[in-house]
């Protein structure tokens, strides 16, 4: 068969996670910022997110450690991306799936999932992460019920910062030629904006990092004061980001500012990217888009430029959007 001159065969679809395109975002900027503006389409996986990263990293990690033999079970807390991205590397490589998930989830990623061969058990949102019917807990009982199950633990699981910063950042650098400036990432595992934002700050101790958090989460009080607040806690709408805990793959240290951005914004943010962008994500892109507008609108104290140029890069779980502090050329 005949291949056309530049395009590349995948041996099987897990060749085709990471390398997305990254997209200069245009309206949603206008006469909000001078910088220049980049959206990391990471919906260009295979998953649809940027959970397809991870999941390869940690199940290929697991095997090489023997964690995970062959036949063995993947048992794993998903609020749907990460499971997703769990699900086709299983279909792949002949792993049995079992996903744990919370009932303010969406239909459609739960049947997703589901159409993966992947079996699903939705439990309680509002109920406190030691509680035993929380998806947390759950799906710890799983593993050690099931023989042979290997739990992946996406929140205190190392693989998952060092697949960003193995993978993810160094496309980063190179999509931009290192005029990044800022990083903003939808921040929930922790493991995205810990392992791009490192490696990032090891090239430019320059770049600043911030990270997107929701009202309901503790994040941006722990991180301003190094209190885990019970209080901050409540139900909310926006998947992927946010904790009623601190997983282990969040480096405060890495992170030099904290935003909240309401389940409002973020909806009303991720309308917009689909109807001015094209860009077609779900709320945490959203969110992130909404916290970078935010931030260089108002007076919030945030440093928004860089030697007198603003820039940024925004991450989210499907998308993620950059500013740069130098004009980046098509």
């Amino acid at each position: 068969m005949g291949q056309p001159a530049g395009v590349k065969i995948c041996d099987t679809i897990l060749d085709a996670i990471g390398n997305t395109p990254m997209v200069r975002i245009n309206a949603l900027t206008r006469d909000v910022t001078e910088a220049t503006v980049l959206a990391k389409v990471e919906t260009f996986n295979p998953g649809n997110s940027i959970k397809d990263r991870i999941a390869l990293r940690m199940i290929e990690d697991a095997e090489r450690s023997g964690q995970l033999k062959p036949g063995g079970t993947i048992i794993e807390g998903t609020s749907g991306n990460t499971g997703m991205g769990l699900a086709i590397v299983a279909a792949i490589k002949g792993y049995r799936c079992i996903f744990t998930t919370t009932d303010k989830q969406s239909k459609e990623k739960i049947d997703a999932l589901k159409a993966f061969g992947a079996e699903v058990i939705v439990c309680p949102t509002d109920v406190d992460p030691e509680d035993p019917r929380s998806y947390y807990s759950v799906s710890s009982r799983l593993q050690s019920e099931i023989a042979g199950a290997w739990k992946a633990n996406q929140y205190d699981n190392a693989s998952n910062t060092q697949a960003h910063y193995e993978q993810t950042a160094p496309e980063i650098w190179e999509q931009t030629s290192g005029a990044v400036t800022h990083l903003v990432v939808g921040v929930g595992t922790g493991g995205t904006i810990s392992g791009i934002g490192r490696y990032l700050k090891e090239r430019n101790p320059k770049v600043k990092v911030w990270g997107i958090d929701t009202y309901g989460s503790v994040f941006k009080k722990y991180k301003e004061t190094g209190i885990f607040d019970k209080n901050e806690i409540y139900p909310y709408v926006t998947e992927g980001i946010g904790e009623d805990f601190i997983p282990a793959n969040v480096d405060f240290t890495i992170i030099d500012h904290f935003e909240k951005v309401t389940d409002k914004d973020a909806a009303i943010m991720t309308r917009r990217l689909a109807r001015e962008e094209g860009i077609f994500a779900g709320n945490s892109a959203g969110a992130a888009m909404a916290g970078v507008i935010i931030v260089a609108s108002s007076s919030t104290g945030v440093e928004m430029s860089t030697n007198g140029n603003a820039g940024c890069m925004m991450v989210s779980t499907g998308s993620f959007f950059t500013l740069s502090a130098r004009t980046i050329s098509s």
